[in-house]
């Protein structure tokens, strides 16, 4: 249990009365605008992983992959709806750290910000090594760990100039995932239903999901193996509250972004899967040699398929580099400004940019890099492992909070309940209940890298962390309780 006194919603009273979230006050700047706010809130759902990683799902699954998809879909869409609410209310960079801070105690709030800030770190050093191996395709005369070294520093500058530059940056990036996988859906329908102007591909509707084995020639079982496969690609669509926390209008933007996830989730993933599958039997060897949406423009025809998929994928790559340095940084920021890290994490410049949280981060990221290279096999393969189910552990906080935070919310500001959780609380302890299903199942898979190393090895990590923050915490109430000694 922590000493601290029971806060407000409302901003600290020590500071001026502002309509701002805290850390506005505190030295971040407002520099996202609405359409930066509304393209990092659709395009935080296609991450690089969805391109590169769904041939294994398909392959594992078959077209029994769209029902993985769905029930993973289904879940984001719960999940968002409670990080929604909470983030609607109080938006903040902390985002369900700081949530969770409030709601469950002082060391949740730590505990899992510095996971999450450690798994971005490792996304950074995977995503970095992607987009140097598309880049060294394309440019070989330069190495590859001078191409990650190239987009690490690059990024970087563009998070340290501004957050309106970030803004930017992804605004672009996402746009063109955005119109990449728009346009692959439009195409892909046409040529299903045999109406693409110039292709030659026989219309085949839907008969390539029932035919090849059926609709689940694995068995149903193999649903739940593609979800272990999907789910981590669905990570990144939380961003969206913390960067409200730097938005003019951050209770508008959290629940836009709310309401439209479903929609999201359900045309860029279930609707691409669809057209993957529609148009190419599942156990076509196109799909794993090539890629399923390579494989599927192939298909019908698109002249430098490949190429162009390489170029989609180098953006979502670029975007989860931009995005997720962007995280980590604000992560450092919200555990500095509740003494959960160095307070130099809290200082910003002129532009309103917290410099040292961005440069530790990076810093971080870099070593992670370095050891991608020198130890693929060991370190690094250890620290992938140690992160690898934080999502689901983000997830699991993020609905424990929020059954705190409704009461919460209710008893100190009604009016900010502008989101609410459907059927609260019955579909957030279901919600719970699903990611504890997906994690014991997790526990099956032993093969090496599997699912049971990354549970076991990221709650060993946890284990550790929460330790520290119980350790902190009893050393922070003993030196409160000690009695100054008089003059």
């Amino acid at each position: 249990m922590t000493t601290r006194p029971p806060e407000s919603l409302a901003p600290d009273t020590a500071q001026p009365p502002s309509d701002q979230p805290p850390e506005q006050q505190a030295g971040l700047q407002a520099g996202l605008k609405n359409r930066h706010l509304s393209m990092i809130a659709i395009g935080g759902v296609i991450g690089a992983g969805l391109f590169v990683g769904s041939a294994s799902g398909i392959a594992a699954a078959g077209p029994g992959i769209l029902v993985s998809y769905a029930l993973v879909g289904a879940l984001v869409v719960f999940v968002m709806r409670m990080l929604g609410e909470m983030a609607a209310a109080n938006p903040t960079s902390g985002s369900f750290s700081a949530y969770a801070d409030r709601a469950l105690g002082r060391w949740a709030g730590f505990s899992i910000g510095w996971l999450y800030w450690f798994f971005w770190v490792v996304v950074l050093a995977v995503e970095a090594t992607a987009g140097a191996v598309i880049l060294e395709g394309w440019v070989p005369a330069v190495p590859q760990w001078a191409w990650a070294l190239i987009v690490m520093t690059v990024l970087t500058a563009t998070n340290l100039a501004s957050v309106g530059s970030f803004g930017e940056f992804e605004f672009w990036f996402a746009g063109i995932k955005v119109v990449a996988i728009t346009g692959f859906i439009v195409l892909g329908g046409l040529a299903i239903f045999g109406v693409l102007p110039g292709s030659d591909h026989a219309a085949t509707g839907f008969t390539n999901l029932t035919e090849h084995g059926g609709f689940l020639p694995n068995g149903p079982g193999a649903i739940l193996t593609g979800i272990l496969l999907v789910v981590f690609s669905f990570m990144g669509s939380e961003i969206v509250t913390l960067a409200a926390g730097e938005s003019s209008d951050a209770q508008r933007a959290v629940a836009k972004a709310t309401r439209s996830v479903i929609w999201r989730v359900g045309v860029f993933y279930v609707g691409s899967i669809l057209v993957v599958v529609a148009l190419l039997p599942w156990n076509d060897p196109a799909i794993e040699k090539k890629g399923s949406y390579v494989a599927a423009l192939d298909s019908i025809g698109i002249p430098h398929a490949g190429e162009i998929m390489n170029f989609i994928v180098l953006t979502a790559v670029l975007s989860c580099l931009n995005s997720g340095l962007y995280t980590a940084s604000r992560m450092a920021f919200s555990l500095g400004q509740r003494g959960d890290a160095p307070r130099s994490f809290v200082r910003t410049n002129a532009r309103g940019v917290p410099q040292a949280a961005i440069l530790a981060s990076v810093v971080f990221g870099f070593v992670a890099v370095a050891f991608n290279y020198l130890w693929p096999d060991t370190v690094f393969q250890f620290l992938l492992n140690s992160s690898g189910a934080v999502a689901l552990f983000v997830w699991l906080v993020i609905c424990f909070s929020q059954l705190r935070m409704r009461g919460i919310i209710l008893r100190e500001s009604p009016e900010k309940l502008v989101v609410r959780m459907w059927l609260f609380p019955y579909l957030t302890w279901a919600t719970i209940a699903m990611i504890g299903f997906v994690l014991l199942y997790m526990l099956t898979d032993g093969k090496e890298g599997g699912g049971r190393s990354q549970v076991l090895l990221s709650v060993l990590v946890a284990a550790v962390v929460i330790a520290i923050s119980f350790v902190r915490e009893r050393s922070r109430r003993k030196d409160t309780a000690e009695p100054v000694a008089p003059r």
